[in-house]
């Protein structure tokens, strides 16, 4: 039947002849399906039991070598090619620590035997090689609990299709929307959204998307106004899925959400106060202007860019690491251009005393690690496994890992009379390490060319990165900042962009990143696109129709804020500052350019130790060990105590419970208390007038370990 009819696969155009064979194309596949060269199995670094096999077939040589002439040739037996240790271990003839993997009578057990008694031929490397994948349907419209089954064409280098469905790999990127199973059957879950699934073969990948809307249509769906062009990409979408958008959000709660997402720092009282009883219609506009040139602005976008790029005193030194972080402060101050801010940290050349953005190439010291910290932070294209084997989720290779690592094979530093300097020393030629084949400089998905380019790679890496049509540039960051504002990305994780996981909202995708562009990569410009949009100005009080909908910005999410951040509010609204390690008295925890200063509150909630440049260092998900500490804590208890803080002050101040009602939400919530909430907390504090101050330390414990104060919302 010609190589088309391994393992039972249906041909789409096969040709009569006798059986050849190719370990490429026919054995690695089947190890591939039963997970056997999967970094838990065979392709662990020690490997199992004496066999191993490289992680997803990467190396084909060396695993037909283990195949074929280790374990004194027992592995395979071609005289007998069921006594082969292979189809024992796999079948169940013999013991084996993964159990049973293959049946007896599949085509897949058939394969590998045949294949045993055909001699183990390794294959002609002028056989047909697998060029792409094709996933059929591509798009489809499913119900809750719906299936639907998914066919998996390969192309291969002769032009001839094949159905590879059985020997593909699937897997959704939310399960929590639709989950598939491994002969690639989709079960739709409850809840409405868009989903992916992958399916990859043979370092092949392609997309299934499914669009899963509430059953419950609305008939008559309102008119929505549209504050700028991001609302109307969003509420096409909520209008497929049958799900309607809260409404807005009050005053009160745009006035904490935005202050928090811009500057990291509540609002104080009297800014509530001032706000609140401001009549302008462009009032929310004007406090966004406001707080884009706060101080507090630099400090805490500061820290979120220090984590990326790895502001690491342990690795830095002290001096260095505080210039490192100044550098990004002061570029943040000034607001200039996104483009020329990445330039200056990825073609920075020079004394780093006037190059400071070069400090990024004395933490990430490695040209490889330079390469995957640059495609993650600037792109959000992770490329750090293709570093050993093909990406198992995404078309990059090794051939594209050394293409980008090139970029920095030039990098170097030396002793100057103006101190170190970052400097373009010759380099030599990339060679693949297991083919020996010259890997010459290139970007990510552009043409391998010749030669490498002459000059100074990473200057042309800083023109090719930065430019309008890099296909990833505008858009990671603009992803980013959604992510922050929205609390969740269109791309999700954010630093994770690939085609098998695909935006939730690619139209808005464009959209953004358009704008963000034609605005010459003004950063603040967008920030006051997304924070004047209806999509963020909503409510997050959910209405029937979104309560089960956490994907496509239909009621804003609760977002649990930094470490930082959260602890900051705890010191200002209970009025004590903190005394850091280190730190001169009256520096906010927002302030600290230095991740390891000790503290136990930092550490509890999530603060990064910066080792790399993963977004999921920093850690925002809720535990029972925060819970129990906000809600026992001594030193939290301390602030509220304390003889010169903010409860002691307020209750010496105001003798009317109602004034000091009001005057602690307005604090702690940035809000006036309901009528239900004033009374019934006037009421305490009357119930206990023997004891007022202590009452009042009690209401402002309650509010602080309020869903409320411990989210921004």
């Amino acid at each position: 039947m010609g190589l088309w009819s391994f393992l039972g696969v249906g041909v789409l155009a096969a040709e009569p002849g006798p059986r050849i064979f190719n370990f490429e194309n026919d054995i690695i596949p089947v190890f591939s399906r039963f997970g056997c060269n999967s970094s838990g199995c065979h392709a662990k670094a020690e490997g199992q039991n004496g066999f191993k096999l490289s992680v997803f077939g990467f190396d084909p040589g060396a695993d037909y070598l283990a195949l074929t002439q280790e374990a004194r040739g027992r592995r395979v037996l071609t005289p007998v090619p069921e006594q082969s240790l292979l189809l024992a271990k796999a079948s169940g003839g013999v013991p084996h620590g993964g159990g049973v993997r293959i049946d007896r009578q599949s085509e897949f057990y058939r394969t590998l035997r045949d294949w045993i008694a055909a001699g183990t031929p390794f294959g002609s490397p002028s056989d047909p090689q697998v060029v792409s994948v094709k996933v059929e349907p591509r798009e489809q419209s499913l119900k809750p609990r719906q299936q639907q089954s998914l066919r998996v064409l390969a192309t291969y280098s002769d032009g001839r299709q094949a159905d590879v469905t059985r020997l593909a790999k699937f897997q959704s990127n939310n399960e929590g929307l639709a989950t598939v199973d491994e002969a690639g059957l989709v079960t739709a879950g409850e809840t409405p959204g868009d989903v992916a699934v992958m399916a990859a073969f043979m370092g092949q990948v392609d997309v299934f998307r499914a669009l899963l809307p509430r059953p419950e249509p609305i008939a008559s769906y309102p008119s929505l106004p549209e504050f700028n062009f991001v609302d109307g990409h969003v509420d096409r979408k909520l209008r497929k899925l049958n799900i309607l958008p809260s409404g807005p959000a009050t005053d009160a709660d745009f006035l904490r959400r935005v202050t928090l997402d811009i500057i990291g720092t509540l609002p104080t009282a009297e800014e509530t106060r001032a706000f609140l009883a401001d009549d302008r219609a462009d009032k929310r506009a004007r406090l966004v202007n406001r707080l884009l040139q706060r101080p507090e602005y630099a400090e805490f976008w500061a820290l979120k860019w220090a984590d990326l790029l790895r502001v690491d005193r342990q690795a830095l030194g002290h001096r260095r690491a505080f210039e490192y972080y100044q550098f990004l402060k002061s570029r943040l101050a000034s607001n200039t251009r996104y483009d020329q801010f990445c330039r200056d940290i990825v073609s920075a050349k020079g004394p780093l005393s006037e190059q400071p953005g070069g400090i990024f190439y004395k933490v990430v010291t490695s040209s490889g690690a330079m390469a995957s910290t640059v495609s993650q932070v600037f792109l959000g294209v992770r490329i750090e496994c293709a570093q050993c084997h093909h990406h198992p989720f995404d078309r990059w290779s090794q051939h594209d890992y050394l293409g980008m690592q090139g970029y920095f094979m030039q990098v170097a530093f030396k002793p100057t009379p103006a101190g170190e300097a970052l400097v373009s020393n010759p380099a030599g030629k990339v060679t693949h390490p297991r083919t020996g084949e010259v890997v010459f400089t290139h970007a990510l998905g552009m043409p391998t060319p010749t030669e490498d380019p002459p000059g100074d790679r990473r200057r042309q890496l800083g023109t090719w990165l930065t430019s309008p049509e890099n296909p990833w540039f505008a858009r990671n960051l603009v992803n980013r900042f959604w992510a922050h504002f929205l609390g969740r990305g269109l791309v999700e994780p954010v630093d994770d962009v690939r085609t098998t996981n695909p935006p939730s909202n690619p139209e808005l995708l464009d959209a953004l990143s358009r704008s963000f562009t034609e605005s010459g990569f003004d950063v603040q410009q967008l920030i006051r696109t997304i924070c004047a949009s209806r999509v963020y100005q909503t409510s997050a009080t959910p209405n029937s129709t979104n309560q089960r909908d956490d994907q496509n910005y239909s009621r804003a999410l609760l977002k649990r804020p930094s470490a930082e951040v959260l602890f900051d509010a705890v010191c200002q609204v209970t009025g004590v500052e903190e005394k850091f390690a280190g730190t001169p008295a009256g520096v906010r925890a927002v302030q600290l350019w230095d991740s390891q200063v000790p503290h136990y509150f930092l550490k509890l909630f999530g603060r990064p130790t910066r080792v790399t440049a993963c977004e999921c260092e920093r850690s925002v998900e809720p535990s029972v060990a925060q819970v129990l500490h906000v809600l026992n804590s001594p030193e939290i208890q301390d602030k509220l105590s304390h003889e010169g803080g903010r409860v002691a002050r307020l209750v010496h101040r105001i003798s009317d419970n109602g004034l000091l009602v009001d005057e602690f939400f307005l604090t702690f919530l940035n809000r006036y208390p309901s009528d239900e909430e004033r009374t019934r907390a006037t009421n305490f504090l009357r119930d206990h007038a023997d004891n007022r101050r202590q009452a009042a330390e009690d209401l402002a414990w309650t509010l602080l370990n309020t869903v409320e104060f411990l989210f921004n919302h």
